[in-house]
């Protein structure tokens, strides 16, 4: 099953970009919308900059190609035409409620509407919209470029049809697709923070250094890397947000430590401010 011809983003940051820059490889003109004229112009740069490091490592193409093939808007009136929109704006619920609105009521009936969520309910967010069999969970990794895997994530009111659909588009993008039905945290999220919060525990108690827990599962378990390194990666704010709506749902296996909230609040963040459990200046 071939990708829709035009497909847009709504939410031009990291993963916003990295999956504008996935449907633009993939040959698809790419419609990214942006609250303002200043951050449409940022996620432009940012969306071409990552396409020219691909280029650099061999990707077919040429910048001209895709930059012609590439809108920035700053409304969601941009979107008619899209076959598929995939929202990536930051994972706050009442941001995201408020988004998909907005993209789904400037959709054609035919059009599939998909959220990035890591953690979010797609059913809670199903209950907002018009049309919540068009609705589900395409799960991307940061960075988006070089990860493999898509979650394929169903609502209880998604058609059946737009989960084969979705496994199709996940393919054709040269990644794997993986379905989960909702539930909190899905798979990745859920395993990936509860693996991140014992780590943090275990430097709070003083266990080890961030970098011997991390050489502990990546040498005694093959992982490409270690949890506290990967929580450096997707970031600590978006960490504790997910180990937030976890705790919320699951209980106190998922409670985030006193040790998270405060790097958090110190502004350590991780390598998109240049320090959280390791340093990323040079990076």
């Amino acid at each position: 099953m071939s990708l829709p011809p035009r497909v847009g983003v709504l939410g031009g940051g990291r993963m916003g970009a990295g999956i504008a820059h996935a449907f633009l490889l993939a040959g698809c003109e790419v419609t990214v919308v942006e609250r303002d004229a200043q951050a449409s112009a940022s996620a432009r740069t940012r969306v071409l900059d990552s396409v020219d490091r691909s280029l650099a490592r061999g990707a077919a193409g040429s910048r001209d190609l895709y930059n012609g093939m590439l809108r920035t808007a700053v409304d969601t009136t941009a979107f008619p035409g899209c076959g598929l929109v995939v929202e990536a704006v930051p994972e706050d619920r009442e941001l995201k409620l408020e988004a998909l609105r907005r993209a789904e009521a400037s959709l054609t009936p035919d059009a599939v509407l998909a959220s990035n969520t890591s953690s979010i309910s797609i059913d809670d967010l199903a209950d907002a919209l018009d049309r919540p069999a068009r609705f589900l969970g395409l799960h991307f990794f940061n960075p988006v470029p070089a990860s493999t895997l898509v979650e394929v994530v169903v609502g209880a009111a998604t058609d059946p049809q737009f989960e084969a659909q979705a496994r199709a588009w996940v393919t054709a993008l040269g990644k794997t697709p993986i379905v989960v039905r909702d539930a909190p945290g899905f798979a990745s999220s859920r395993l990936g923070v509860a693996l991140a919060l014992e780590a943090i525990r275990m430097v709070e108690g003083g266990v080890a250094s961030p970098a011997d827990i991390d050489a502990a599962m990546e040498l005694g378990y093959r992982h490409p890397a270690g949890p506290l390194r990967t929580t450096d990666i997707v970031g600590l704010d978006v960490r504790l947000g997910i180990a937030e709506e976890l705790h919320a749902k699951l209980g106190d296996r998922f409670a985030p430590p006193a040790l998270l909230r405060r790097m958090v609040a110190e502004g350590r963040l991780g390598r998109k401010s240049g320090r959280g459990f390791y340093e990323w200046s040079d990076e």
